[in-house]
């Protein structure tokens, strides 16, 4: 029999009213507001989720240890991935050396798709840059999975390099690249994700689908662009997230979580096992 285990392999938190997000502004309507463990709580049950992994959502310490801070006192979560400052390797040593002596930290991620942003230099190759390799190159080493956020083709493009360049090192790429399903749109998208999933090193994490879509979207809206990624990963390279508290955009917990659930319901159950759970928990080490 499959296990009932369902993990959310990308929750976030965030308390604006304690900490800096300067990502997160007032144009972002509800987002623009705290959301703690306890708000989320009420939509646990009805949704299946069996534990989840926290994953920063600002580009400091403070927040990292406000989510290892929940993780220790909390029975729900099960990981966090956490931020270094991957531009300043001499830092990133130091900081790097201080949460591995956490058990709760199971990956590192930095918000690098917000080239917009003047520290990004608007270079979508940031990630490519010799001190971001060199920090990079000590993860590989630590044995934590490394969570890349890429939204757009320019991103995805440096997944293979990333993955050649480190092939010990496991890279997850966030909300599968969040491809058009609004446009319906299929290319480059498919072609890079392909690509990527010639390097054994990469985890797709089907995540955000619901911002990705119309706001009418449905399970059938999401069939295809799922099914292309467990093909071309498999299940054992693929694992489910929810984009809390950034799905309340259009849903909420509950109603992404079932959708989720449905829209990987038609594979074996040795599949679906590896995508609800048995991935994120290796990829993480949850329970270790």
């Amino acid at each position: 029999m499959a296990s009932n285990e369902l993990i959310d392999s990308h929750q976030h938190l965030w308390m604006m009213s304690e900490r800096a997000y300067d990502w997160i502004e007032p144009a972002y309507g509800p987002l623009y507001d705290d959301f703690s463990p306890e708000r989320l709580a009420p939509e646990i049950p009805a949704s299946g989720v069996t534990g989840s992994v926290l994953v920063q959502a600002a580009d400091t310490y403070e927040d990292t240890f406000y989510m290892l801070d929940v993780a220790h006192h909390s029975d729900f979560v099960q990981g966090v991935v956490g931020w270094i400052p991957l531009e300043r390797p001499r830092e990133a040593r130091a900081a790097l050396d201080l949460l591995l002596k956490d058990p709760m930290i199971k990956g590192i991620r930095n918000l690098t798709h917000n080239y917009s942003d003047k520290k990004y230099e608007s270079d979508d190759k940031w990630i490519l840059r010799p001190q971001v390799q060199e920090t990079i190159a000590m993860v590989e080493k630590s044995g934590l999975a490394f969570d890349y956020v890429s939204v757009n083709e320019a991103h995805l493009a440096n997944v293979p390099i990333l993955a050649a360049n480190f092939p010990k090192l496991t890279i997850v790429i966030d909300h599968i690249s969040k491809p058009d399903i609004k446009g319906k749109s299929w290319e480059p998208w498919a072609s890079q994700m392909a690509e990527a999933a010639k390097l054994p090193n990469v985890i797709a994490k089907i995540s955000g689908l619901n911002t990705a879509s119309a706001p009418e979207w449905t399970v059938a809206d999401w069939q295809p662009y799922v099914d292309f990624v467990v093909e071309k990963f498999g299940a054992q390279r693929c694992m489910l997230g929810g984009d809390w508290p950034v799905i309340v955009l259009m849903n909420n917990y509950v109603e992404v979580w079932k959708a989720q659930v449905a829209v990987i319901a038609k594979y074996s159950e040795s599949d679906q096992e590896w995508i609800r759970s048995k991935t994120a928990k290796r990829v993480y080490s949850l329970g270790k």
